[in-house]
């Protein structure tokens, strides 16, 4: 299976959507599947390729995530998840993508060969020393590479544009949209610990502060500071935090991970075999997550990048210049997935 897959033992979407029914509805007519929409970490190329999972998702399973009781974005994908929860469509998504300006589309401008290029040279230092403590005092309550993210200079790219592009989507404004609820993901610097923006409890940053948050990857951009705190890229605790949704009684989830594969390819150059083996380790993690939000009776489709996604990619996520084959490639192969998936044709990924 390329593309795209499922996790294993998954049914189809559509067999998945025949088989959810609200507990109330005994009349015979069916409800409206209680549904989360996972959007992943992955850079520029990785919300390419979403884009074009997204767009797959809905022609061929009739997904709309702007209907969904919740979206989880991480780096990238709180991007998108803030840009969908404000009511932009995947139509428009595309239509951004590729350049095109349709009338009644909002105005997401971002530059993305001058906005994503190289950034300055980092300042001089160590990012965060407390960081760094509490890693070494409290290993196993930080995530694994935080000594390598507290180690890191502080980056002096400005990630500003961002920031504006969620705003405009929310027409100037810098609040939350009230369904469906959206959950951005970033990390505390100065202690590791993950935070939820968007939910209860968490602190309530402007939708754009809060998606600058999230994407701000250590030593390339600078940290977001929200209420004397610093924050940085959501993708430092988890490249998509799946677990989120286990227990919350969902009919279904559908989650798009750029930085996993469950369909690894063979590449020969020394950096892309260093990036699938980091791949590797997400999709390790990622599948134990998955199980955890099965087990709660949720079903669970999972859509990543195969060999062939994997080749337009290349090993570079920040490469802008490889946007447009990016999406095209992934409109094509994921769209086969799911059309195999829909007429009983699903792979057991294992």
């Amino acid at each position: 299976m390329n593309g795209s897959s499922m996790n294993d033992g998954a049914m189809n979407a559509s067999a998945m959507n025949d088989g959810a029914m609200n507990d109330g509805a005994m009349s015979g007519k069916r409800a409206a599947p209680r549904r989360g929409v996972v959007l992943g970490a992955g850079g520029v190329l990785g919300a390419s390729w979403m884009i074009g999972a997204l767009r797959a998702l809905h022609d061929v399973e009739g997904v709309d995530p702007r209907q969904a009781e919740v979206l989880v974005g991480t780096s990238a994908g709180s991007v998108l998840a803030g840009l969908l929860a404000a009511g932009v469509g995947v139509d428009t998504l595309v239509n951004h993508q590729r350049g095109v300006l349709v009338e009644g589309d909002p105005r997401l401008h971002y530059d993305y060969d001058g906005d994503t290029a190289v950034p300055p040279r980092p300042r001089l230092g160590i990012g965060s020393r407390s960081l760094l403590a509490r890693s070494a005092r409290h290993p196993r309550q930080v995530p694994t590479l935080a000594p390598l993210y507290a180690l890191l200079p502080a980056g002096r790219a400005s990630i500003g544009r961002v920031g504006d592009v969620v705003r405009a989507a929310r027409g100037g404004s810098d609040s939350w949209p009230r369904r469906p609820a959206c959950w951005v993901t970033a990390m505390d610097y100065d202690t590791g610990r993950r935070v939820v923006f968007g939910r209860a409890g968490a602190p309530r940053p402007g939708l754009p502060a809060a998606v600058m948050a999230s994407c701000a990857i250590p030593g390339w951009y600078a940290p977001i500071v929200i209420d004397g705190r610093r924050y940085v890229d959501g993708g430092t605790c988890s490249a998509t935090s799946l677990d989120l949704l286990a227990g919350r009684g969902l009919d279904e989830v559908y989650v798009l991970s750029p930085m996993a594969s469950v369909a690894p390819d063979q590449p020969t150059s020394v950096m892309a075999r260093v990036e699938r083996r980091w791949r590797r380790r997400v999709t390790r993690l990622l599948h134990r997550d998955v199980e955890r939000v099965r087990a709660g009776g949720t079903n669970v489709t999972l859509l990543t990048p195969g060999p062939e996604d994997l080749a337009a990619i290349g090993a570079n996520l920040m490469n802008p210049g490889r946007r447009d084959h990016v999406l095209e490639t992934a409109l094509r192969t994921t769209t086969a997935v799911l059309r195999e998936g829909a007429a009983g044709r699903f792979a057991d990924t294992g």
